[in-house]
Parts: structure tokens; C-alpha cells; sequence
């Protein structure tokens, strides 16, 4: 059975897009810690990050930085937070997390309840200024 994020990827269940490559996929988390927390996925399904085949990888943290350059340019914060937990969803990925405090990256946290159009018009700002 296909991950949540696989689905996504092929369009099965709709996301806020933020950017897109060959081999990845950036979009917005849909219960957020903080206003712009992304996920960054590759498009290839494999469960555990560091069994991803090297240039994946490296691919993946790359197009990370350039998304994370993107929503420090959009969302007024410190830093970028970069978080891999990988046992929520049977599919490498990467939190970036827009970071004031080091509570932001609090799992625990209440998520933020925000509208569809609130979601649209964070992952339109962020996408404009991608690089």
C-alpha cells in the first residue's frame, strides 16, 4: 500500500505545493507546529532516510536548503529548524520549520488550526520566491 506522501505525489490526495524537482516534493505540513512548516519528501517511496541511495539523499538536502532559503525569505523567524523523526509516515522525509524559539520544534505543541485559503497564501508567498 501506497504512503500518504506517495498518494500526494501522484495527486491522489491534494497538497499546498511549494516546490517541486525531478525527484522531490515540498509542501506544506497540514497540522503545522508554526506558520510555513514544510515537508520535503522524495518522489521515490522509501521508508527510512538513510536507506536512501546516495544521490537521492543528497539530492533531498538540497533541495531542502533551496526551500528553506524560500521560507526564511517568507516567514518572519530566526532560523530553519531541520527535523527527521521518520516513524509517523512510512516515508522518508524532512521538517523544515520556521524557528523563534526552541519550543517551536516542540512535537508535543498544540498544531495551528489554519484555513484553506490561509494554507494557499503561505504556499503561494513561499513558492514565489523560490530560487
Amino acid at each position: 500500500m501506497s504512503s500518504i506522501f506517495t498518494r500526494i505525489i501522484k495527486g491522489e490526495i491534494p497538497c499546498y505545493k511549494i516546490a517541486e524537482s525531478e525527484n522531490c516534493l515540498a509542501f506544506l505540513d497540514i497540522n503545522p507546529l508554526v506558520k510555513g512548516h514544510t515537508l520535503i519528501v522524495p518522489k521515490k517511496e522509501v521508508d527510512y532516510l538513510f536507506d536512501l541511495e546516495d544521490e537521492l539523499y543528497v539530492d533531498l538536502f538540497l533541495f531542502a536548503k533551496k526551500v528553506s532559503h524560500a521560507i526564511k525569505n517568507t516567514i518572519p523567524c530566526l532560523r530553519i529548524a531541520v527535523v527527521v523523526i521518520g516513524t509517523e509516515v512510512p516515508h522518508a522525509h524532512i521538517h523544515l520549520i520556521p524557528l523563534n524559539h526552541m519550543g517551536d520544534v516542540n512535537f508535543s505543541n498544540p498544531k495551528l488550526k489554519l484555513h484553506t485559503e490561509e494554507f494557499q497564501n503561505i504556499a503561494k508567498e513561499i513558492s514565489s520566491v523560490i530560487i
